[in-house]
């Protein structure tokens, strides 16, 4: 039996652009001869569609363009993913459900049982959870259908929560020769094999194959990567999609083909962070960047992913330099532009800053920190200025090394529509200069190599307040993505238990600042931008805790 798993990019409450894309995949997946087509979770609406699901008018959207794709199933069965409204009234009064449909028919639903609520997740905050697994006659088959987060408890890789249930363990014993799933599974660094391994685990339990169709593409901070796939009984991958792209799959769930697929994180990353680029301008409605080129290897690898999302026409910078520019910057910043084919305007703030120390020359004395800063906020004003005039979207080049420790000015260079690497530690921000230039010059070889510095003061290096970036990077791993104790990392990474401290103190303190960035797109499993909430006004003082 074929059946064809719809890979496909929606947007968030887009009901007619996601209805034309189901309906064209259906009518493929026909033409094909599946007999089954399987949609990701929550496809008519996109995931995640977050409060809009507490709009009683969207929900009514959702159920009209539902009967639209009924009427165009003649002749194969579609499972679709959807919000509906509880039949029984229920605690939240919705369920997050996938539609049986066949030959123009509702069969039935069968609903999401796991509601994630932790990480990037808040299914609880607006669905009630399924409390039954049916098995579906499909085509002569016995089918049985869960939806994402309902196959993860079984298999063991869930690290924030454990479920009384798993819906897994509930078809044991009873005739299943065919597994459905449909996700909508975000991507992070280092995730590459856990969901095919949870397949695996669920395909040898049950002794069935099992296929997985996720839903792909960028919807805010969040990326998804696609590559669904089809897995025998045994647990071996006999069919997965492309990742970070659309595909309608179509598989034979009684092949006995057996294929080795290996990810390259480093293209994973890069991929990751063009298609949420690409995605969250397309979305929003915005064709155009802007942003500041400095010379520096973060604005240049903001300017090689615009690019590879964009196209050069489509992607503007502007080098503003200071007094305290220096010369090989200002050479940098103009043979980086000229590498990748972007223009890029020089638009000096010397005067503007000059203007503004003068400004407060009869109130105070400007020094120190806040001269600095001055010059970060005339930069973004400039930035702001031809957003405004052009229609380009101001895009921020911070990382997270530095948005962890506070490295960053408030309505300067964090001024914008989108943080592109604010979850990419300065580390990855190396390794992926140094991938792209694995074949050609794309990153100029000097801004690679050259001690960082935010050029703000005369001579400036960021080793002058900040230790390494690779200890920074680790402690930043260990306490915000593993939550260990200062005193647990000092002992892993054999840094003075002091300086953890400090670092660690550093991150608490500029939760104000991260909470007033632009958002990031989400590459690894603890994100600024979403998923990690820490209040602003609190005494909690992580210094004191051994």
């Amino acid at each position: 039996m074929l059946i064809a798993l719809a890979q496909m990019n929606p947007i968030l409450g887009g009901f007619a652009h996601n209805r034309k894309k189901i309906i064209s995949n259906i009518e493929e997946a026909r033409a094909q001869g599946a007999a089954i087509v399987l949609f990701p979770e929550l496809a008519l609406c996109g995931y995640a569609p977050e409060d809009l699901l507490l709009l009683p008018e969207f929900i009514a959207q959702m159920e009209e363009e539902l009967m639209t794709v009924v009427r165009a199933s003649s002749e194969i069965i579609v499972i679709v993913g959807l919000a509906r409204r509880h039949p029984y009234g229920g605690e939240k009064g919705l369920l997050n459900s996938a539609c049986i449909i066949e030959n123009g028919k509702i069969l039935g639903f069968q609903d999401k049982i796991l509601l994630p609520d932790y990480d990037v997740f808040s299914e609880r905050r607006y669905f009630d959870p399924g409390q039954t697994v049916s098995i579906w006659t499909l085509k002569g088959k016995e089918v049985a259908i869960l939806i994402c987060e309902d196959i993860w408890q079984h298999g063991g890789l869930l690290e924030y929560v454990s479920y009384e249930r798993d819906p897994v363990e509930m078809l044991v014993g009873k005739k299943v020769d065919l597994l459905l799933n449909l996700s909508a599974s975000p991507f992070f660094i280092g995730h590459e094999g856990a969901r095919q391994g949870v397949c695996g685990k669920v395909a040898r339990t049950l002794g069935c194959p099992v296929a997985l169709v996720n839903q792909v593409g960028g919807n805010d901070s969040l990326i998804f990567d696609g590559k669904s796939l089809l897995m025998r009984k045994d647990g071996q991958v006999v069919k997965r999609a492309k990742g970070f792209e659309e595909e309608l799959l179509l598989c034979d769930i009684e092949s006995e083909q057996r294929v080795e697929y290996r990810d390259d994180p480093m293209q994973n990353l890069f991929d990751a962070l063009v298609m949420g680029t690409r995605d969250y301008f397309r979305k929003v409605g915005y064709h155009s960047a802007i942003f500041g080129l400095s010379g520096g290897i973060d604005s240049a690898l903001v300017a090689a992913i615009l690019v590879h999302a964009l196209g050069r026409e489509n992607v503007h910078a502007l080098f503003m330099p200071s007094r305290y520019t220096s010369k090989e910057s200002a050479e940098d910043a103009k043979k980086q532009a000229e590498l990748l084919g972007i223009t890029c305007e020089e638009l000096s703030i010397e005067g503007p800053f000059k203007s503004y120390l003068e400004l407060l020359q009869p109130t105070m004395e400007v020094c120190g920190v806040t001269e600095e800063n001055l010059q970060a906020r005339v930069r973004g004003m400039l930035l702001m200025a031809y957003s405004n005039q052009l229609g380009h979207m101001v895009i921020g080049t911070g990382n997270k090394s530095e948005l962890a420790m506070g490295y960053s000015t408030l309505y300067g260079d964090m001024c914008g529509g989108l943080e592109i690497i604010g979850d990419v530690t300065k580390g990855w921000v190396v390794a992926l200069c140094k991938w792209l230039n694995r074949e050609k010059e794309m990153i100029v070889k000097r801004v690679i190599e050259k001690e960082p510095s935010a050029e703000l003061r005369e001579n400036q290096k960021d080793s002058d307040t900040l230790p390494p970036y690779d200890i920074v990077d680790r402690v930043l791993e260990g306490y915000v993505h593993e939550h260990l104790s200062p005193k647990q990392i000092a002992e892993n990474e054999g840094i003075e238990l002091s300086l953890v401290k400090e670092l660690v103190r550093k991150i608490h303190c500029n939760e104000y600042k991260r909470q007033q960035s632009p958002p990031s797109l989400r590459v690894t499993k603890r994100s600024f931008s979403e998923g990690r909430r820490f209040p602003i006004a609190q005494h909690w003082n992580v210094t004191h805790v051994s």
